[in-house]
């Protein structure tokens, strides 16, 4: 019990922070409304299970014993929000018909975004490392351990939902998009700054 309540805190501590995830769902719902949100949020609790999936099958022995491996995923999410913060720091105006559900991104884009997002985020990749290698017993079994990452996906998804499905409000929306390319730019810095950070991280 006192495993599952140590994973059920840290994740949702993990979860709920700030960073790239965080910053691409507030990028997609706001400019391209609910559904754009919710897909995004849906890669992101996808590509958990890739962290989830190398820790169990051991290939994050791999990563801590051989830095370098490490080192190139960090520097390969690190270099993708930069160039995400600057694509958003220079995105066109968006105009928007908020009486319906028009959205100028596909679902499978969203998706793809979210994904790529959370996948090359170092974050999540220390978050599930340390979880798995300091919180789980290794005597755990593996049906557990599974169960945990499948809770560590749904919180995810149902945090990341929630903050789409609020900031695509209309009048949240209409307040965002009103002044957009601050908003833009804004974000954009922010994605820029974690890449800028976590590549100098890395080196």
């Amino acid at each position: 019990m006192n495993e599952l309540f140590a994973v059920a805190t840290i994740t949702i501590l993990a979860v709920v922070s700030p960073g790239g995830d965080f910053a691409m769902v507030t990028r997609n719902s706001y400019l391209y409304g609910r559904r754009a949100g919710v897909w995004t949020s849906v890669g992101i609790a996808s590509a958990v299970w890739i962290h989830v999936g190398y820790t169990l099958l051991g290939v994050s022995v791999l990563l801590v014993k051989f830095p370098a491996v490490f080192h190139l995923v960090k520097t390969a999410g690190a270099l993708y929000l930069m160039y995400i913060g600057f694509k958003t720091f220079r995105h066109r105006k968006v105009n928007v018909d908020l009486s319906g559900n028009h959205s100028e991104i596909s679902r499978l884009d969203a998706f793809k975004t979210g994904f790529a997002t959370n996948a090359l985020n170092p974050k999540t990749t220390l978050f599930v490392l340390s979880t798995f290698t300091q919180v789980v017993k290794p005597t755990t079994p593996m049906p557990v351990q599974v169960g945990y990452g499948a809770f560590m996906s749904l919180a995810h998804f149902v945090w990341f939902a929630a903050v789409a499905i609020v900031l695509a409000n209309p009048i949240i929306r209409n307040a965002l998009l009103s002044k957009q390319i601050y908003v833009n730019r804004f974000i954009g810095v922010a994605l820029f700054g974690l890449g800028t950070m976590l590549l100098f991280a890395a080196r």
